[in-house]
């Protein structure tokens, strides 16, 4: 391709040509696309999502432990931080907040929940156990005992949620629900053998490792109350 002075100058290629057409489209757009989206916008009015709005607070009424606590809350609070936050129960940790690792685990009604992924208004009106409410007064819980008499906990915050989780499994047991390691699901009450503790307390992970004597604190837990 020659210039005005009869000079070879370099072809432009056609994926030059593109780009360039490309960007030149662009930019006669752009202004547009501008205008129709501030218009959009204002015609939506403010974002839902502005934080500096405040939060509609909700009635919720949780009977812990016996007791009846009437709450204002964010409808966003999980039954979690309800528990710790709100009423200072702060017997129930908060580990990995994501419902793997159980320390957060509460009863339910009689049945175990991980605490950390339950919104505290799905349960207005029900009734809630947490580790301060199994004692009877000074008694402890047989789980509690056996707990302590095992030296089933060694950092101990695991504790209350392996101890709430192994009261709620031992219902399902004695309820004749079986677990995944069960042999035989004829069998209206499967056998409590150590696999069979082992995988119904799988949800709750003891990172020091204290799985030994759990075990054996849950069996001596469920001689006493059978």
């Amino acid at each position: 391709m020659l210039d005005e002075d009869g000079e070879t100058s370099p072809a432009v290629t056609r994926r030059q040509m593109l780009r360039t057409g490309g960007v030149a489209t662009g930019t006669l757009l752009m202004p547009g696309l501008s205008r129709t989206a501030n218009a959009a916008g204002s015609a939506a009015g403010p974002r839902a999502t502005d934080a500096s709005e405040p939060v509609a607070l909700v009635d919720v009424t949780l009977n812990i432990n016996g007791q009846v606590h009437r709450l204002q809350l964010d409808p966003r609070t999980t039954l979690l931080d309800a528990l710790r936050e709100h009423v200072a129960m702060t017997g129930t940790k908060k580990g990995c907040d994501h419902g793997q690792c159980g320390a957060c685990t509460v009863l339910l009604d009689g049945r175990r929940i991980n605490s950390c992924l339950s919104l505290a208004v799905m349960h207005d009106g029900q009734s809630i156990t947490t580790v301060e409410g199994l004692a009877d007064g000074e008694k402890l819980h047989p789980m509690q005992a056996a707990f302590v008499e095992h030296d089933g906990f060694q950092c101990g915050y695991c504790t209350s949620g392996q101890i709430c989780s192994a009261v709620g499994m031992l219902a399902e047991s004695a309820a004749g629900m079986p677990s995944y390691v069960t042999e035989d699901l004829s069998v209206p009450h499967p056998a409590l053998t150590d696999a069979e503790i082992r995988e119904r307390m799988s949800g709750n992970i003891c990172r020091c490792a204290a799985y030994p004597n759990i075990v054996a604190a849950i069996m001596q837990a469920r001689a006493v109350r059978t």
